[in-house]
């Protein structure tokens, strides 16, 4: 389990291609320490398990569901991730339950700056739309967020510096993807709803 609240902005320095899978070499000093083979980091909000560990980094096999599904699959030697660790047992939790499993992917749309924070708005797939609502959280390239406006296609997020200056979405351009997962909490509450609403107090498998 995560936060969303990014530690690091890692870098891949290699990529390694199969037939229906990748292998990622990643640069990222801070959360690979301590790191060991089959542990748990997310990069761009996609939980990974370490395969091993280098100097100041770790590599992590991504098979063609999640290349697929999130916006590893357009990564490059050379492009910047956001890198967390999972949280600890009784730490703090400082963005929102994250799982690092990706519902999908969005699209920049446009970047609107000001003096102290910058508007930035997503497209949003239309099967995701109905778990999104105003204020409240969804995961953006593994980075926890408050949504300020929500549309059936679209919605928006604020960033301040500190986000733009320690993420990829300080970087990411109008028609670039982003990794999205929605909050956890509204798909538990539309399941148990919709078992309540045919009459019954279970969810079957």
């Amino acid at each position: 389990m995560f936060t969303g609240i990014v530690e690091e902005l890692g870098e891949v320095i290699g990529v390694e291609e199969f037939a229906d899978a990748s292998r990622f070499r990643l640069r990222g000093p801070v959360v690979s320490e301590g790191a060991g083979h089959g542990d748990s980091i997310a990069v761009n909000g996609v939980c990974l398990t370490v395969v091993e560990t280098t100097d100041g980094g770790f590599t992590a096999d991504v098979m063609r569901e999640t290349l697929l599904r999130s916006d590893l699959g357009a990564l490059a030697k050379g492009s910047r991730v956001n890198l967390e660790r999972p949280m600890a047992l009784g730490g703090r939790l400082g963005g929102h339950l994250v799982q690092g499993h990706v519902d999908g992917t969005g699209e920049i749309l446009a970047r609107t700056p000001s003096e102290h924070w910058e508007v930035v708005k997503i497209a949003l797939p239309a099967d995701l739309a109905r778990y999104v609502v105003e204020k409240g959280s969804i995961t953006v390239d593994g980075v926890s967020l408050t949504v300020v406006d929500a549309a059936a296609d679209h919605f928006t997020v604020s960033l301040i510096p500190t986000t733009l200056a320690l993420t990829t979405l300080g970087i990411k351009k109008p028609g670039d993807r982003v990794s999205l997962e929605v909050d956890v909490l509204a798909k538990y509450t539309e399941r148990l709803l919709g078992a309540r609403a045919h009459g019954s107090d279970s969810v079957a498998s």
